[in-house]
């Protein structure tokens, strides 16, 4: 009786070892997949994009090629985690500045930065815009680069609305680099 009560105890314990082992694994913390050093056409290091994306699996990068040199033109990188967006910068070329809609934000109250010509921030995104070529008369059209970036974060979370003015201010100095934006103006 004896060792059968010793064969039991023993079999107890190695169930409670195999249980607590395995609780371990499973618990380990998610963390965000892999991300080159740069990401978006080499604007953003992604050590300053990580802190406010979602743990996941796999990430992949698709970018257009940032050219734009007709109205209506536009670039567009995103940054997906597991198949779903949770990063995403786009450029847009506009001929007139009365193009330029962002009344679909005004839902998220954003406040203004000093980011380009006028600048936007809200929890979740960031908006500015450039004026590259200005009209050569009152009523001739420009050239105007509206500027958006998004990330999906919590409704709750403030950390991408004090991110964002920043990675706004670098995709504008890319921007303006890039599609040579006139250097004397001071947007």
């Amino acid at each position: 009786m004896r060792k059968f009560e010793e064969a039991a105890a023993t079999s107890a314990a190695l169930v409670a070892l195999i249980s607590l082992t395995t609780g371990c694994s499973e618990s380990k913390t998610k963390t965000i997949p892999e991300l080159p050093e740069q990401i978006c056409w080499g604007i953003f290091a992604s050590k300053d994009v990580a802190p406010f994306l979602p743990t996941g699996g796999k990430a992949t990068i698709d970018a257009d090629p940032f050219v734009m040199e007709e109205p209506l033109d536009s670039s567009t990188c995103s940054l997906y985690i597991d198949g779903n967006v949770k990063f995403q910068a786009s450029a847009d070329y506009k001929n007139f500045e009365r193009s330029i809609d962002w009344s679909s934000f005004e839902k998220a109250n954003p406040e203004s930065i000093n980011v380009g010509k006028k600048g936007i921030v809200w929890h979740d995104g960031a908006a500015s815009y450039l004026e590259c070529e200005p009209p050569k008369s009152p009523s001739g059209s420009g050239k105007y680069i509206d500027l958006q970036l998004y990330t999906e974060v919590s409704p709750d979370s403030d950390e991408a609305r004090h991110v964002l003015p920043t990675l706004l201010k670098q995709f504008a100095a890319f921007t303006k680099r890039e599609l040579k934006c006139d250097v004397n103006n001071k947007n």
